[in-house]
């Protein structure tokens, strides 16, 4: 799911740069209208480091092996918090591990966080659902839809962008069957972040709700 350094031409790079900018500086601006903008902060710490971790986690699936990514599931439970959450967990990956790249930092941080935004705002939509769904019932079906879009929307993107900047003198035919057999195997891992992020969203609701109240 990281691209790593080297795959992506200048403009890409720099693009990507750009839109981490402006969601880093969209996500603080929302953050500092709430009433504590710091009282989510430990909260994030502690998901920014389930994320951070959860890429050395890999699951075999056939005809490749995939990682956790958790992106959706930051989106549920930390709202505007998930993209520099996302960002720094990022940049320690790319830094100590070597897994994706400093040059496309920017890049795989608007792929991912771009993802948990919009798994945020579709998970909102479980409050206008409670009436004809039931309380939980809407609630796991968003969190649900909300984790699978987080891992599935990333890896759209991420596709979109290696088969659109791929180099001449690659071969083409074999870098597509690649491409699509790992876009393959994360459909499990959609279903996988989906139900997870529903469990976690059911045991949040019954445990501790005011971590799910982000709205």
């Amino acid at each position: 799911m990281h691209i790593p350094d080297g795959l992506l031409p200048a403009p890409v790079l720099i693009g990507g740069y750009a839109l981490t900018g402006l969601g880093t500086w969209y996500s603080l601006k929302q953050i500092n209208r709430r009433p504590d903008p710091s009282a989510e902060t430990p909260k994030a710490a502690l998901l920014t480091a389930a994320f951070f971790v959860a890429s050395s986690i890999h699951i075999p699936i056939p005809p490749a092996s995939v990682h956790l990514v958790l992106n959706g599931l930051l989106g549920v439970v930390l709202g505007y918090y998930a993209f520099p959450a996302i960002l720094i967990g990022l940049f320690l990956q790319a830094v100590m591990f070597g897994h994706g790249g400093l040059t496309t930092l920017g890049v795989n941080t608007a792929m991912m966080g771009g993802a948990a935004l919009l798994a945020y705002y579709l998970f909102q939509f479980h409050h206008s659902c409670q009436g004809f769904l039931g309380g939980n019932r809407a609630l796991a079906l968003f969190a649900f839809l909300a984790g699978a879009l987080g891992v599935g929307l990333a890896a759209l993107i991420f596709a979109f962008l290696i088969l659109t900047t791929l180099p001449a003198d690659v071969n083409a035919g074999a870098e597509r069957v690649a491409i699509y057999g790992l876009m393959l195997a994360h459909l499990p891992l959609m279903v996988i972040e989906g139900i997870f992020t529903a469990m976690l969203a059911l045991f949040l609701q019954r445990v501790k709700p005011e971590l799910l109240k982000l709205g």
